[in-house]
């Protein structure tokens, strides 16, 4: 455990932060500056063990899921994308409804527990589409978990169908939406969205989305889009409006950083985030989120090996099996598209942790040859 190896480091404005970490104090804006700014990673990563390994020990969490991205034709052009197409564009594509069961079902030998879904905002699919969509997969896979839907295409499908964000998300859930996945945040600052996404929903119009899911029982992760355009102050801010959030709702599970991939963007010509960069992203995280419970690790994004140095950088989650996942590998990732269930244990287990087998709520998977429970 961490606190068996005493915290030393050269930088004072680490040994205020120290103090707090320990007498379990909240960080502040200029904390999490003072983070960002420190060339003592390893006193970063120490404090983030502390606290990663103060809420979940040697815990390690990882689960089954498998994405499913219906459509790649959107109406936005971020900057920042390589998935999206324009209707008509080559490569864009979008599935009929038994398309998406198929692709759901082939990839359902490994027992998995969630569906994670999302993709492009389409000019022309109605509302019933993704209705049908999640409710045609609930029926056809009642014991697996439906994480669907960015806050920005709830928005999006909100002002399609004439609704409000609130029918929107009642209308979804009773379909089958089991709880949210957390990309679309990018960075809430309004000078980055008009440079990077400029055609999505506002910073606070995503938080209101958040909490207006959180306010129906509908869990969700939130997401950071780190290392383009933004400096420390945006990464802070973003932290912080996410944090304020969860002080209200406590309805955020995970969050997971995302480290940008400029390849087949208009941003290609931005630098790829460093290691450095990542595992310190990692541990800001989880020092300044002190109300989320989880801190994820996305191997896809990081490489598997970057994302095991961080389960020593706070992180307590590596993300899942993942069966094809298209937006990163359009962007030029070059990490594997899945990893079989003993790699992922492997992984952990070489980081000096515990696997554990999660549902999408964090229940553990209890899994024999024959059968998958739920521990509830």
């Amino acid at each position: 455990m961490a606190a068996a190896h005493s915290f030393q480091t050269d930088d004072q404005r680490l040994e205020s932060i120290h103090q707090k970490v320990i007498a379990r104090e909240r960080l502040d804006f200029d904390d999490g500056l003072a983070l960002y700014r420190t060339g003592d990673i390893l006193a970063v990563g120490w404090l983030a063990n502390h606290v990663r390994e103060r809420m979940h020990g040697d815990q390690t969490y990882f689960n089954v899921n498998r994405h499913i991205n219906p459509t790649n034709v959107c109406v936005a052009a971020c900057r920042l994308c390589a998935f999206g197409r324009k209707k008509g564009a080559p490569g864009a594509y979008t599935m009929a409804l038994e398309e998406a069961f198929e692709t759901a079902a082939s990839g359902y030998s490994e027992a998995v527990t969630e569906f994670h879904i999302v993709g492009g905002l389409h000019p022309d699919l109605p509302f019933q589409y993704f209705l049908d969509l999640v409710s045609g997969l609930k029926q056809r896979f009642p014991q697996v978990h439906l994480k669907a839907f960015t806050m920005v295409e709830v928005a999006y499908l909100a002002k399609r169908a004439k609704l409000s964000i609130a029918e929107t998300l009642q209308q979804l859930k009773a379909a089958g939406v089991d709880s949210l996945p957390g990309g679309g945040a990018e960075i809430f600052a309004d000078r980055i969205r008009h440079i990077i996404c400029d055609h999505k929903i506002d910073g606070d119009q995503w938080l209101e989305t958040a909490r207006l899911a959180h306010n129906l029982g509908l869990r969700s992760n939130a997401t950071m889009l780190y290392g383009h355009v933004e400096n420390d102050e945006d990464r802070v801010d973003h932290l912080m409006r996410l944090r304020a959030l969860q002080d209200e709702t406590g309805g955020f599970q995970t969050f997971i950083p995302l480290a940008f991939h400029p390849d087949n963007t208009p941003l290609e010509h931005l630098p790829k985030t460093t290691g450095m960069l990542d595992v310190k992203q990692i541990a800001v995280s989880r020092l300044l989120l002190d109300n989320f419970p989880h801190i994820k690790a996305y191997w896809q994004m990081l490489t598997p090996k970057i994302a095991q140095i961080a389960l020593r950088f706070g992180a307590d989650d590596l993300d899942g099996t993942v069966i094809e996942e298209k937006i990163y590998h359009d962007a030029g990732a070059t990490t594997p598209q899945g990893m079989r269930r003993q790699e992922l244990v492997r992984l952990i287990r070489e980081a000096g942790r515990e696997p554990v087998e999660r549902d999408t709520l964090y229940r553990p998977v209890v899994r024999t040859e024959t059968s998958v429970t739920v521990a509830v």
